[in-house]
């Protein structure tokens, strides 16, 4: 059973004595120093070495693209980061040009026709998701934090979910513990609570064991999206 929003916020706090009162003191360690200095020396290392490194990879699965469908190879849209500040993420094209034109935003199901072939394969490996080691460069992402979601998504969320800002709090991440916990198809409340878990009880060690199961659920094949990826796109 997971706990509420409320209760995984109130799990991390601290108690402070204060004379004769007693206060509850919550801070998002993902947010303090050193931590955050930390991730971001992280993040521009191991992206910069991850680019280097995948760059054949990059070149085979531009190809592919273009072999598979028309339109460009790289894919680019608008997602709310850190503080609520909008930035444009990048992706593989993973859908058909103008998936969305008569539709409008909407969350797409597993086995959404608008998906190319190659863009079924590509999710499935989350390779798609390699041009935003770029983003994380730049400063908008991390290596690991909450998925960023589309502003009509954030805005509908904020109404139905309490709580939901908070994931806000940190730079959004490639990967997350909502992503390798989750399903497919788990609740964004549920996601939601396991992004204020990763928030509030950030360790050196919980990155790390975020980075190794995304690499296993991508050599698996098998992960949960986040409600906005589809349109392009309790802790142990």
């Amino acid at each position: 059973v997971l706990p509420g929003t409320k209760e995984v916020i109130l799990a991390c706090g601290q108690l402070i004595a204060d004379g004769d009162k007693l206060l509850l003191h919550i801070a998002p360690r993902a947010c303090l120093w050193p931590a955050a200095d930390l991730k971001r020396a992280t993040d521009l290392l191991v992206s910069l070495i991850a680019i280097v490194v995948t760059l054949p990879l990059w070149a085979l699965v531009a190809l592919l693209i273009r072999l598979d469908s028309p339109g460009p190879i790289l894919f680019r849209q608008l997602r709310v980061g850190q503080g609520g500040r909008l930035f444009h993420i990048l992706k593989f094209r993973t859908m058909v040009v103008g998936a969305e034109r008569d539709t409008g935003p909407v969350i797409a199901g597993r086995s959404d026709p608008r998906v190319t072939r190659v863009g079924r394969w590509l999710r499935a490996f989350r390779l798609d998701e390699l041009p935003q080691l770029i983003n994380v460069l730049r400063g908008d992402m991390s290596l690991v934090g909450p998925r960023p979601e589309r502003p009509e998504f954030v805005q509908q969320f904020q109404q139905q979910i309490s709580g939901y800002a908070l994931r806000h709090l940190v730079r959004p991440g490639i990967t997350g513990l909502a992503q390798v916990r989750g399903r497919y198809d788990t609740p964004a409340v549920d996601k939601l609570r396991f992004d204020l878990a990763y928030i509030f009880l950030w360790s050196p060690l919980l990155e790390l064991k975020i980075i190794l199961q995304t690499i296993a659920v991508m050599l698996t094949g098998t992960y949960a999206e986040s409600s906005s990826d589809a349109p392009c796109s309790p802790l142990s």
